[in-house]
């Protein structure tokens, strides 16, 4: 496995175990869609991530936008783990990726692979 790749797969685990902890403060869903969605993102610009459910992932990244993430199929135990991680060797998360559920088993287990879909930018509503 190159560096790279295992640094990517490092950040990946990081991102997955620092969006658990955030959820719990999460306002009620008060996003709308914006504009056209995009295929792919830029890796190092994902702040955090919010699992949604087992098919929903929003992707804050730097600078606040977000990107809503919608898979194709329903990821068992995507929203109950709500923690993922992801390999590619490219600089971009893109909807041909596939993502990896981990789950809480003596230390962190990969679970379900499913693949994405399209990223959808989003906004918070005007109150």
């Amino acid at each position: 496995m190159s560096a790279y790749l295992t640094h990517r797969l490092a950040l990946a685990a990081a991102l997955a175990c620092a969006a658990a902890p955030a959820l719990a403060k999460t306002a009620p869903d008060n996003l709308v869609p914006v504009g056209k969605a995009v295929d792919c993102v830029q890796i190092r610009s994902i702040s955090t991530t919010q699992v949604r459910d087992d098919r929903t992932i929003d992707f804050i990244m730097n600078g606040k936008k977000i990107y809503r993430n919608t898979l194709p199929n329903s990821c068992p135990s995507l929203g109950f783990e709500k923690r993922f991680l992801y390999k590619t060797s490219l600089s971009q998360l893109c909807s041909v990726d596939i993502i990896t559920v981990l789950y809480q088993g003596g230390g962190l287990q990969q679970g379900a692979s499913c693949g994405l879909g399209k990223f959808q930018p989003m906004q918070k509503m005007a109150k």
